[in-house]
């Protein structure tokens, strides 16, 4: 038997040997472009996706800031006729002094409301971020109480759901 391993020797015709050839150059072109051309591809296809997604979400986020904005004046609207119509109740009983400050605010509350009707999405935006610009501590205070009271009525709403029914 020949030994491979030594100098020297070789196989001889009996034996059998694989040769591999290690001076093999690495192929070029067509693999390596089109593999990179994939890539590009993809990346482009995924940042027109996420560009995609991120228009519907921003639109999305439009139209439920529109709805809010729709409910919020709507109820400005309500609080302050039923603030007017209190304030001749508050003539009665307290006086007119009391009515009139009744009035004023309800006044003040259906001119908010007007405003907030008036203004696009942007503009709220835009006055958000002067408001929290102007005063941060008032800002992160507000942000803070409405957590807790939001936080409170997910907590009521999910011991609302299981609470076992008393119903027979």
């Amino acid at each position: 038997m020949t030994d491979f391993n030594r100098p020297g020797t070789s196989p001889t015709t009996n034996d059998t040997s694989i040769v591999l050839d290690t001076d093999l150059a690495p192929v070029t072109g067509t693999t390596t472009d089109s593999a990179s051309d994939t890539a590009a591809g993809t990346k482009q296809t995924l940042k027109d996706e996420a560009s995609k997604l991120s228009a519907k979400a921003t639109e999305k986020a439009r139209g439920l800031v529109d709805e809010g904005k729709t409910r919020a004046t709507s109820a400005l609207d309500e609080f302050s006729k039923l603030m007017d119509d209190a304030a001749g109740t508050v003539d009665e009983k307290l006086g007119e002094q009391y009515g009139q400050y009744a009035r004023s605010a309800a006044q003040a509350i259906s001119g908010f409301s007007d405003g907030l009707r008036g203004k696009e999405v942007e503009d709220l935006l835009a006055d958000a971020r002067e408001f929290v610009r102007k005063s941060p501590a008032i800002a992160i205070g507000t942000a803070a109480a409405l957590g807790f009271v939001l936080a409170r009525v997910v907590k009521a709403g999910v011991d609302a759901d299981t609470t076992p029914s008393t119903k027979g």
